[in-house]
């Protein structure tokens, strides 16, 4: 059996019509399915949607959020929950084509590979903006972490023992791409143009890309915190250097008023400590959170339809 793993965020408008698409193609292939549906927190009308499907479609199960945890969040709620001897991730909004869904499980079954992940061959119709900084984000994460995550998506399917390798990582503040790709495994990168929406924009905001950068970056590598290091010693060399000047200009008697550069010290070293002291606070951020030790979510309401067995 295949688990489709799908976060859900205010989908209410379009969400059984995805259903349905996905489904169609799945009984056309005669896969043995599993819809593992997360409700992460909407305020619009998707939890009655997704009640009313479970009602009228088998092999269905939907999980309500206690609130909005996060798509991150709703990924593990999904994973965790999902009975599938492979789990394929995908969007509610098929931006991540469900055509390629028989492909990825043949590549699964028949080849052998563990991990079958979606790649972009293009950004689809992102504005400049967002393309600039997701290639400066994976550019960045490429370079501190060592995973090379450019055109990397959430598209993806995932043989059960990698889907329990990735449960057993216990941080709370996670990273979907960044952990399915540490856990390793025999991976197959499947290339894929992402569609136009089915409906909707993006719930992703400047200020969400800005906060998923920061946490990816502090969950992955410690660089940052090195950087602090070299501000140091560059500081140190140029105070070396600025003392060999002054007393240099101090013993020919060619000194004269320092105010400005002064001034302009105190400012760049003022920043640079501040940069610093906000750096080593993210990270004792991160470890506030860890060891609170609070779940990644919480499920208010659940529902499952009965299975079926008409496909195999």
């Amino acid at each position: 059996m295949i688990s489709l793993v799908i976060p859900v965020y205010n989908e209410g408008a379009h969400i059984e019509a995805s259903i349905l698409k996905v489904q169609a193609i799945l009984l056309e292939n005669k896969v043995n399915y599993q819809f593992v549906l997360v409700d992460d927190g909407s305020r619009d009308e998707t939890w009655q949607v997704l009640q009313k499907v479970a009602q009228n479609l088998p092999n269905i199960k939907a999980l309500k959020l206690s609130r909005n945890f996060g798509k991150e969040a709703a990924l593990c709620a999904g994973l965790e929950a999902a009975d599938g001897e492979a789990c394929i991730v995908m969007d509610a909004d098929l931006q991540h084509p469900p055509a390629l869904i028989p492909e990825m499980i043949r590549l699964w079954r028949e080849e052998g590979y563990d991990v079958v992940e979606g790649v972009k061959s293009d950004r689809g119709h992102e504005g400049n903006v967002y393309k600039l900084g997701a290639h400066l984000f994976y550019s960045t994460f490429n370079r501190l972490s060592g995973f090379d995550l450019r055109r990397a998506s959430d598209f993806k399917l995932m043989d059960r023992k990698v889907v329990d390798a990735w449960s057993r990582l216990p941080e709370k503040d996670t990273f979907f791409r960044g952990m399915s790709a540490w856990v390793g495994f025999k991976r197959y990168r499947m290339a894929f143009a992402v569609e136009p929406r089915a409906a909707g924009n993006s719930k992703w905001s400047p200020l969400k890309l800005g906060k998923l950068f920061i946490s990816a970056i502090t969950a992955f590598s410690s660089l940052p915190l090195q950087i602090i290091t070299f501000l140091g010693g560059v500081f140190f060399v140029g105070s070396l250097l600025l003392s060999a000047q002054t007393l240099y200009m101090k013993f020919f008697g060619i000194a004269y008023s320092g105010f400005t550069t002064v001034i302009l010290l105190q400012l760049i070293i003022g920043s640079a400590l501040m940069l610093s002291l906000g750096i080593i606070g993210t990270y004792l951020a991160r470890i506030y959170d860890e060891v609170k030790n609070r779940p990644r979510y919480l499920i208010s309401a659940e529902v499952s339809s009965t299975r079926s067995d008409d496909v195999v």
